[in-house]
């Protein structure tokens, strides 16, 4: 590996938020030590599975027809915007995480995945909803 290539295996590797990095099959192919944090998979247990891994069931459908859907047209409706939305720990536990999502292409522009960032904010949401809620009286 070239000292650049080095460089930036680490500075993807170290950043704060997890990334994943998934080819056209939905197949995971990067995963960095903050997704190890936030999904409880160590690298080893999550390179090569498909994204369902993360994917809570009931979400599972939705995701795939946009996967391919951003796939076939070159564009994400999602991209560079922050979404909310729930994933998997690897505990079973549900996450409530913020994510943004672009597409990888080669140079000649042939999409060869998705990239996502994220970030837990369950408890911020849970917080947020405590707000909300009115006391209950007795």
């Amino acid at each position: 590996m070239t000292d650049q290539s080095q460089l930036d295996a680490n500075i993807l590797n170290d950043v704060a938020d997890a990334l994943i990095y998934s080819d056209r099959s939905g197949t995971i192919m990067r995963w960095n030590r903050a997704a190890a944090a936030l999904f409880g998979f160590s690298a080893t247990e999550a390179l090569g599975q498909n994204l369902d891994l993360i994917i809570p069931e009931h979400l599972r459908a939705a995701h795939w027809k946009g996967f391919e859907a951003a796939l076939a047209s070159g564009s994400m409706k999602l991209a560079g915007r922050p979404t909310l939305t729930r994933a998997l720990h690897k505990s079973g536990r549900k996450l409530y995480i913020e994510m943004t999502f672009a597409l990888v292409r080669d140079s000649g522009g042939t999409v060869l995945g998705s990239v996502a960032m994220a970030r837990d904010v369950t408890e911020r949401v849970e917080r947020e909803r405590a707000a909300k809620t009115p006391p209950q009286t007795s």
